[in-house]
């Protein structure tokens, strides 16, 4: 059965997400140190895990898989997800594969040493927005058929 996996810290599409996962029908796992407010949805599963680095990351990791769908920013959980055969989104839509997680992992390790050598290059990157919603919207739909046509 496909799962829909949230890496719900500071995610921006939580909501857009559930209302895809409940016109598919699709149970969704929202993972996260805390914080969340509870759903009324019973497909919507609120995880809770330990504080710490990367818990959340590994919870997702250890159960993801082909005929999955998992959103989420953090590169290295979508380099896991990935090669575990899930299929994996940011969120603003756009798709991370075996083409093309290798170089958005060595842009993401560039980017870290960039801040790290000037102080002042810290955050940055465009706002989301509109577009980017309506971009992960339509996206999810897609990754969500092209999912159960694989389990």
């Amino acid at each position: 059965m496909t799962t829909l996996y949230i890496d719900a810290d500071a995610c921006p599409v939580k909501d857009e997400a559930e209302r895809v996962a409940t016109r598919h029908r699709i149970p969704m796992k929202l993972v996260s140190n805390g914080g969340l407010r509870p759903s009324r949805n019973p497909l919507v599963d609120i995880i809770v895990v330990d504080a710490g680095p990367d818990v959340a990351d590994m919870w997702i990791a250890d159960r993801a898989k082909r005929g999955d769908v998992v959103v989420t920013s953090d590169m290295p959980l979508a380099a896991k997800c990935v090669e575990a055969g899930a299929q994996v989104l940011r969120h603003d839509g756009s798709a991370l594969t075996q083409a093309n997680i290798g170089q958005q992992l060595a842009m993401r390790d560039l980017m870290a040493d960039l801040r790290a050598a000037d102080p002042f290059r810290q955050g940055g990157g465009k706002a989301f927005g509109k577009a980017d919603r309506s971009r992960f919207l339509d996206a999810l739909d897609r990754a969500l058929h092209a999912a159960r046509k694989q389990v």
